[in-house]
């Protein structure tokens, strides 16, 4: 499998959209006389191509690679009355070379999604099981999370208050009767109760600049 460009506005921690992660393929669409095409078969070089074309559009890790091919091949089947589990093997061999050609690396993804997340306000626990379900084993996000510099959890706690509007980005006069919502809700996205409360009960100014 040869390596191409990815796209150009895609980093590797960037995924597809839910709902679009569908390969297109010529074999579902209408054919001249308003039924289907013909499914053709499937075969290394069609998993290939489809491989291909979604890693120029998105990052992904192995198993999300996999899990995509998996969708293809189940659509191919349906068509065409023959069984997915026969193509089992033909998955993962296309899955293996895309990871021997550099196409698929779970620690450039782990740590781009690291990157992304954190800035988002992502707590080291939701990162943790946001990367899991994408099938990222739990050494490689940990390694990715121990990369980062020091302070990342404070600093990502502090963008989630900032981006949900909690405590010090409240309205003083509503800070108050708040407070344990946003205790609660700074506990929900993960993180420690003592980290929460520090943040939650942060000046605007001053106590924030230390975080």
């Amino acid at each position: 499998m040869q390596k191409r460009r990815h796209h150009p506005s895609r980093e590797p921690g960037t995924e597809a959209p839910a709902g679009t992660e569908a390969i297109r393929d010529e074999a579902d669409e209408p054919g001249g006389d308003g039924g289907l095409r013909a499914a053709r078969p499937i075969t290394p070089a069609y998993l290939e191509r489809a491989a291909l074309y979604y890693l120029e559009r998105y990052g992904a890790s192995a198993e999300m690679l996999r899990r995509v091919l998996k969708r293809r091949v189940e659509t191919r089947c349906r068509l065409r009355g023959e069984a997915p589990e026969d193509f089992s093997e033909m998955v993962d061999a296309v899955v293996a070379r895309a990871l021997g050609a550099g196409l698929v690396d779970d620690a450039a993804f782990a740590a781009a999604k690291v990157r992304s997340l954190r800035r988002r306000g992502g707590s080291a626990r939701t990162i943790g099981a946001k990367l899991a379900a994408k099938g990222v084993d739990r050494e490689i996000v940990g390694a990715a999370l121990s990369e980062e510099q020091e302070g990342g959890e404070d600093e990502a706690a502090f963008a989630y208050a900032r981006r949900r509007r909690l405590g010090p980005f409240r309205q003083p006069s509503a800070r108050a009767a708040a407070r344990e919502r946003d205790l609660a809700a700074m506990a929900r996205a993960g993180f420690a109760f003592s980290l929460a409360r520090r943040v939650i009960d942060a000046e605007p100014e001053g106590d924030l600049a230390d975080l």
